[in-house]
């Protein structure tokens, strides 16, 4: 008996719904590996253990890197003008993949679902499928949690990626309800023979990247994993002083395309699908 792949459960029609316009991701993807061709608009560090949100706008690119080795980071986005519409991790898993890399989108959860984001560089894109199973730059888990914690251990520890994405909302008037799955950045995870999550040791380097383009206003927000790079984990307290020498910094860059006329032509800001119906309601008649 021969062991057939099943086919994806959500093809498309064309597959630029999904994926756009490879010529124009393969010019944006070029500009964002080299030197030149774009300003740099903002240049930030995250401290270990810590959050920290800021704005990205159409039309830019925005490089999370980790300067001094692996470091895991939890990632969320939000519409700049309108954060009830946010990055859908569980649709992007199904329409992409479990883990994501270059020419992969994140998408934004219902009614609006359409790209916030199409990840245009990454620098550990060839890690591919390690000896158990693992790959990198997550979807399949979401972040850590103070609720989590003292469920499973009885501790509490206020550092995790949640309490770390909450802390860095709040200045932007968003509350830890605002909080969604994330992106598991430089994370490499997967699932066992019993079908399992895991974790692995991230393969992330000083210097790696992963570098994404911002199809609309956005407004993102990142941790840095208490569990550092994940060489070493557990829950509750003691387990995270234990992963503290695991821990280090990452890095945030937002750059402005130089000559935008010429890089994104033919490019325009991702829409909503434009379903018309009511889901099978109809309106009521007033008087009976």
């Amino acid at each position: 008996m021969t062991n057939r792949i099943p086919e994806p459960a959500y093809p498309a029609k064309d597959v630029s719904i999904l994926y756009g316009d490879k010529e124009l991701y393969a010019r944006i993807g070029k500009v964002a590996e080299q030197d030149g061709g774009k300003e740099l608009v903002e240049s930030f560090e995250i401290p270990i253990r810590s959050g920290k949100a800021w704005v990205v706008k159409k039309g830019q690119l925005c490089r999370l890197s980790t300067p001094h080795g692996p470091q895991v980071g939890d990632l969320n986005i939000f519409s700049l003008h309108n954060p009830r519409e946010r990055f859908w991790a569980a649709r992007t898993r199904q329409l992409h993949a479990s883990h994501v890399s270059v020419g992969d989108r994140l998408w934004s959860n219902l009614p609006y679902l359409r790209p916030l984001v199409t990840i245009v560089e990454d620098s550990l894109r060839d890690y591919g499928v390690d000896e158990v199973g693992g790959r990198c730059h997550d979807l399949l888990g979401t972040r850590c949690d103070p609720y989590v914690n003292k469920l499973l251990s009885g501790d509490d520890f206020d550092y995790q990626c949640h309490s770390n994405l909450v802390r860095a909302v709040l200045p932007y008037g968003l509350t830890e309800a605002d909080i969604h799955d994330v992106l598991n950045v430089f994370q490499v995870t997967g699932l066992n023979q019993d079908g399992k999550y895991f974790m692995a040791a991230s393969p992330s380097k000083p210097g790696d990247y992963f570098t994404l383009f911002a199809e609309t206003d956005l407004l993102c927000a990142m941790s840095t994993c208490p569990g550092g790079d994940l060489s070493v984990h557990g829950w509750g307290e003691n387990s995270a002083q234990r992963m503290l020498d695991t821990c280090r910094p990452l890095h945030v860059s937002v750059y402005e395309i130089s000559n935008k006329d010429e890089i994104l032509k033919g490019w325009k800001e991702s829409e909503r699908p434009g379903y018309k119906g009511m889901h099978g309601l109809k309106l009521p008649v007033f008087g009976q």
